[in-house]
């Protein structure tokens, strides 16, 4: 049982949905266990203990989810005008302004996000709902002039693509369920998610609730369950027409693989190693907070964390002190108490991979500043780590290559802007990046320099979508936002009219 501090009890709505014996798959409007029967048992990651059991799901789940959404999409789903599914998203939107405590309640519990961040993220969902609310309504193809003999009318038209497998990852599954609802409920098509085992609950949860909103039965399904049986079995689905995927590289080229059965349309933000460049003219009052959450932010589990700090050798030691400064100011504690700066990492296997690269660090020559190791006393039953910073790193090192998802940063000096490009450049990934700099042209050349989806200038993690979000390299490829985006949930087609 959980148990929790007087001032952090979850709402009665959270507890209740908790409380339940059993969370099983929601396929085609109901909670329906697995054909197996078999659990699985997620883990409250502030304490240790077990938060729920999830319906452990497998090729037979998947399958019934698929066809379920293959009848909605071919039912009256199909009969839906853009402006239903508009009114639809934008009643979606005002339901989970007034569900969102719950909801993030039952996120922290299950992947330990503080509950203070998650709260700052609901601006965010909101306009991403409202987005997609708007793309409803503007989903158009073109009348086109040709070189046809005779009276020949040509036009496109934009249509759904059908069946969308969404898989969700577990460090911020509520809100990043919504790239993938938002644009089905949008397009018209239908979706099956399979959220992380490590944080399934608010996409269960989510599905219930865009039920009751109106989403027709069918029309979102989920199904919980490992990775190499639930997920695999939807990625290689003869009858998925696209998979929607966010995590690791390794994970990628295997969906990449299975998506070839019947060529699935694909759309990839894999992993990422960002590079976060302070120029010796920066404002350090904001460069060294803004690059101190750029990587501590979730404890370090974002994609585009930018885990590389390459700093200019002239500041490097202002900018370190100041950097070890700040970072003592933050509070490592549960995901419920309003105080935290930071929570658990997701799992007891992700921290001892991120204790492996604190190891990693020392083995090769980098100068552990601070942090380091796992937090002990009230905190010792959760996935608690310090904030960790590593000093005197060079980019041919473990910690300044792989992705670690965890709180460490990397300080690494360059002497120019040439150098620092190089360095930000020398890495197999490309997701994000960012520049400190007080000077628009030195600003500008680094965003043209740099090889990365996505740049900020004197800030860090900004994401707009209608400005879209995407990586390069073995960062993947696909927009999430903007009208790309939408345009991979639909497909051109092509008419022509002889009277």
């Amino acid at each position: 049982m959980t148990t929790f501090p007087q001032s952090a009890v979850p709402s009665e709505q959270a507890q209740a949905f908790l409380a339940r014996a059993a969370h099983q798959h929601f396929i085609d409007g109901e909670s329906v266990p697995s054909a197996s029967g078999r659990t699985l048992t997620t883990i409250n990651p502030s304490t240790g203990g077990d938060l729920a059991q999830l319906a452990a799901g497998d090729g037979v789940d998947v399958d019934r989810a698929v066809r379920a959404a293959r009848r909605a999409f071919n039912g009256q789903w199909s009969a839906w005008t853009p402006y239903g599914r508009q009114a639809l998203l934008t009643r979606i939107g005002q339901i989970l302004d007034e569900r969102f405590e719950e909801l993030i309640q039952i996120e922290a519990m299950d992947m330990g996000a503080p509950i203070s961040r998650l709260r700052g993220s609901k601006p965010a969902l909101l306009k991403m709902v409202s987005f997609f609310a708007a793309q409803a309504a503007n989903i158009s193809g073109e009348t086109l002039m040709n070189g046809i003999p005779g009276d020949v009318t040509t036009m496109t038209l934009k249509a759904p693509v059908g069946v969308v497998g969404g898989i969700i990852p577990w460090n911020g599954p509520l809100n990043g369920q919504f790239w993938i609802i938002g644009a089905v409920l949008a397009s018209g098509c239908t979706a099956v998610l399979k959220p992380s085992e490590e944080a399934s609950l608010s996409v269960l949860r989510m599905a219930e609730i865009l039920y009751e909103a109106g989403v027709p039965a069918g029309v979102v399904n989920v199904v919980t369950g490992l990775g190499k049986e639930a997920g695999h079995a939807l990625a290689s689905h003869p009858d998925v027409d696209r998979i929607a995927f966010t995590g690791s590289t390794q994970t990628g080229r295997s969906i990449i693989e299975a998506s070839t059965a019947n060529i699935k349309k694909l759309q990839l933000e894999l992993g990422g190693k960002s590079a976060d460049i302070v120029c010796a003219d920066a404002n350090l009052d904001k460069a060294v907070p803004g690059a101190a959450m750029g990587v501590f932010a979730n404890s370090g589990q974002i994609c585009f964390a930018g885990t590389r700090v390459l700093v200019q050798r002239s500041i490097i030691d202002e900018f370190t002190e100041r950097l070890l400064e700040f970072t003592d100011t933050l509070r490592v504690g549960p995901s419920l108490d309003d105080t935290a700066s930071l929570g658990p990492v997701v799992s007891r296997a992700q921290l001892n991979k991120v204790l492996s690269y604190v190891d990693a660090g020392r083995a090769e020559g980098a100068e552990l500043l601070c942090g380091g190791a796992r937090l002990d006393g009230a905190l010792a039953g959760g996935y608690f780590m310090q904030p960790t910073v590593f000093g005197s790193v060079t980019n041919d090192m473990r910690i300044a290559r792989e992705e670690i998802f965890g709180p460490i940063l990397s300080i690494l000096p360059f002497e120019d802007l040439d150098e620092a490009i190089t360095i930000a450049n020398d890495s197999e990934y490309g997701l994000g990046g960012a520049v400190w700099s007080q000077n628009l042209s030195t600003a500008l050349r680094v965003v043209h320099g740099v090889h990365t989806g996505t740049m900020w200038v004197n800030c860090y993690g900004h994401i707009d979508p209608l400005i879209g979000f995407g990586g390069t390299k073995m960062s993947g490829y696909g927009s999430k936002g903007s009208a790309a985006h939408m345009d991979t949930y639909l497909y051109t087609k092509s008419v022509y009219i002889e009277l």
